[in-house]
Order: C-alpha cells, then structure tokens, then sequence
C-alpha cells in the first residue's frame, strides 16, 4: 500500500457515567481519531488512547498531535508498505509516543487486512470465536452505589470486576463487597497509588482472593514490585510499566509480576502488543487486555488481539452500550452473557459511522 492521506480528528464523547481512578474523574471522552487512506481509496481508521492531561503517561491529545503533525505522519505519506510490521523499524528513531504510533499503526493494520480478505484477528493469529469480557468499575461515591455497581455488572454477565482502589478506599471496601460477592472472579487496580510503605496495607489485600492487583506501585518501576510480590501472595499485574517487548522480559526475569496487562496504545501498536503475548505464552505468563475507555474503534482492535491463546483472563472490553449513547462504530460493540463473538469478516468487523464520526468531531485537519 502507499499512504496518500492522512486525517486527524478530535472527538470528544460524552460518558453514560463518570469514570473516576485514583488519579482523576472522567465525564467526558477526549480522543483522536486518524483516517489513513491509500492509493487504492481504502481507509482505515486508528485511534489514539492518550488523554487530555497527562493522567495515565507523559503522553496526552494535544502532544499526540503535534508528533503526528510535524513526525510520524510525514513518514508515511507517500511511503510503500508491506505490512504493518514495517512501522516499529520506520519509526524507531522517535524515542516513545508510543499512543502516537499506536493510532497510526491501528490504521494500517485496518487497510491491510481489508487488501488481503482477512479479519484482524486471523492476521494476527487469533483462533477463538468468542472472548470472555471483564469490566472496569471506577471509584464510586458511596459503598452503597460501588455494591449497586458491582451488582448489576454482574446480572450484565461479565466474567471478571476490576475494581479501583487508592489509599483509604482498598481493604474494607474490598472486604465488603467480597463478602457481598464471594464468587465473582475480582481484581484491584492501583493505577501506582501506593508505595512500599504500604505493603502493610497491600499484605491485607491477600485475604480477599484476587486474582491480582494491577500496578499498585509506581508507574515507571519493575524494581519495588518485584520486593513487593515477594511480600503478598496475591499476583501483581503490571500495566503503566510495560512499553515494550524488553520491559516484559526485564519485569519476568526480575519477578516484579505474575501477570501482564497489555494495551495496544501503551505499547506502540498491535505488532508490539503481539510480540509481547508470544513471549509471556513462552514463560508461561498470562496476560489480558486492558482498556482505556476506547470508542468503537480501539475497542475493535482490542476484540482481534484478545482472540489470541495466551489471553487466558477476560478482558476490559465491555460493549459500547455501557460507555457510550451513541459509539462511532456499526455495529456497535455487543456483549452477550458476558461474551463478545470474534468478528471474522474481513476488515476489523466493524465500519466506521461517519455521520457519528461528524457529530462528535470539534477539529480536524488533512495532510496530502
């Protein structure tokens, strides 16, 4: 293929609910979307999970596009590929921005799998035909309404509730709702609330049967974790630390984790995101996929990369409908008895609504 344009937009959708971690609340959606088209007119479309303030990363919407604008996109304008593969060795002299690249690559994965009549996740490798579905449930403002939520998550069918957790909304919170819920599959997510001063608190954790906490301690560390894991019993999941091939096999060697999260945008891309699974399938580590309140778009790339072997734990793709009145996809996302069925289609397996698309962009721009 050879890219001949590029479109970038800036949507922004409204949350059904706010979504609150330990490091903000969400009401709304910020996101850019990029609109890759080739030679031929087939588009393909990729997302950018980097928010509007540097809340999960150093990388946000606005640093997104500026990276786009003046580096990555000239790039590949004009520029023959072969295959999405291609891209982590095009854009290696870019140190990072790693959501950047993510949301260029999404989109040419999508055109190469529309050229060569496959689905996403045959490409990949992918062989099951439905994916067990976890979900998110953020921080809420009463215990009351967390139980109220965790309740009706679980009539929905999901197969796994993750949990959000800071200092001072962890042990007795947890200990409530895991006497209210003794048998729904559970796990909490510090998103790097705690230091190993907390290992006191984070002892207690062990008593409610979690299948792992996910980064409890600082963003950028594989060192402390792997002193911690030696501490609880509990599995650790690293998330913000994983960006790449090398950091997994860094944190495995180092036994900072029992388990990793991989998301397509914080690793660079889908080429990454599948090396890293083949290598924790090799050491026998199990990985999932995490979310970052995706729309229809990253959502989809996210269904054809948990169809892989090696995610053996539900995921954090809840279907649109939870998110979203109205998502930018057609079909939008479904989950069925806590299940998503595999798309096997060519393409993603699901189109892009451009009059949704239209409603929720608030700027764009076009590079030729």
């Amino acid at each position: 293929m050879k890219i001949k344009e590029v479109t970038i937009r800036h949507l922004k959708m409204k949350l059904k609910n706010p979504f609150s971690t330990s490091f903000g609340t969400f009401v709304d959606k910020e996101f850019l979307l990029l609109e890759v088209t080739d030679e031929r007119g087939t588009i393909g479309f990729g997302e950018s999970v980097a928010f509007d303030a540097p809340w999960y990363n150093e990388e946000t919407l606005k640093t997104n596009w500026h990276m786009l604008e003046d580096f990555l996109i000239p790039l590949i304008l004009n520029k023959e590929i072969q295959h999405p593969d291609e891209l982590g060795e095009l854009f290696k002299g870019i140190r990072k921005n790693y959501m950047a690249k993510s949301a260029i690559e999404g989109a040419i994965w999508d055109i190469y799998v529309q050229q060569t009549n496959q689905s996403l996740a045959q490409a990949l490798g992918g062989k099951k035909e439905k994916i067990e579905v976890g979900i998110s449930l953020g921080i809420q403002e009463t215990l009351e309404k967390q139980i109220e939520v965790v309740d009706k998550a679980i009539k929905d069918g999901y197969k796994r509730i993750k949990l959000k957790i800071k200092p001072g909304w962890d042990v007795e919170m947890l200990r409530i709702l895991r006497e209210k819920f003794p048998d729904i599959p559970m796990m909490a997510d510090a998103n790097s609330a705690y230091t190993l001063e907390d290992v006191g608190i984070l002892k207690q954790l062990d008593e409610f049967n979690l299948m792992m906490i996910e980064q409890p301690l600082a963003s950028d560390d594989i060192i402390d974790h792997a002193i911690l894991q030696k501490q609880i019993k509990t599995p650790i999941c690293l998330d913000e630390s994983i960006h790449s091939l090398e950091d997994a096999r860094k944190a495995i060697e180092l036994g900072s984790c029992g388990v990793i999260n991989i998301k397509i945008g914080r690793v660079g891309g889908i080429s990454e995101a599948k090396k890293i699974h083949d290598y924790c399938e090799e050491k026998g580590i199990p990985v999932w996929c995490g979310g970052m309140l995706e729309s229809g778009i990253g959502r989809a790339h996210n269904i054809a990369l948990t169809s892989l072997a090696n995610f053996v734990m539900p995921g954090d793709t809840a279907g649109s409908k939870h998110y979203w009145e109205q998502d930018i996809i057609e079909p939008e996302v479904i989950v069925d008895d806590g299940y998503i069925t595999v798309p096997q289609e060519s393409g993603t397996g699901y189109k892009a609504n451009l009059d949704a698309i239209e409603g929720y962009t608030i700027a764009s721009k076009t590079y030729k």
